[in-house]
């Protein structure tokens, strides 16, 4: 099992979404985050008011699967989350020992 953790532009989370629920992906968790990576800071414009913002908004979409389904969610992701400007977001892959279903104490992939 692996986990993806992907941060990606708020505006594209429906895209994913929809694009990963195409995929077979049903279970993921979805947090409003704000941060940056090596980009610096970005100058906005609002009704002809000029500010900077230190800490973008971000969406981070966090799910467990199964190994072999990484590669195409990460393909599907990398596809539907791309605008091809700086700030697009990352995705990290990690691995994961075991999980339990808390109702049933299953363990393992058929928790999935």
């Amino acid at each position: 099992m692996k986990r993806i953790e992907c941060i990606i532009r708020p505006f594209k989370l429906d895209e994913v979404k929809l694009a990963l629920s195409e995929l077979g992906v049903v279970g993921m968790t979805v947090t409003d985050v704000r941060g940056r990576g090596s980009n610096e800071e970005s100058r906005e414009h609002y009704r002809g008011a000029g500010y900077t913002i230190y800490l973008p908004p971000k969406v981070k979409i966090e799910m467990i699967v199964r190994d072999e389904e990484v590669e195409p969610i990460v393909q599907t992701i990398l596809q539907y989350a791309r605008t091809g400007e700086p700030g697009d977001g990352k995705i990290f892959i990690l691995p994961v020992e075991d999980a339990v279903r808390i109702r049933t104490e299953e363990r393992g992939d058929v928790v999935l």
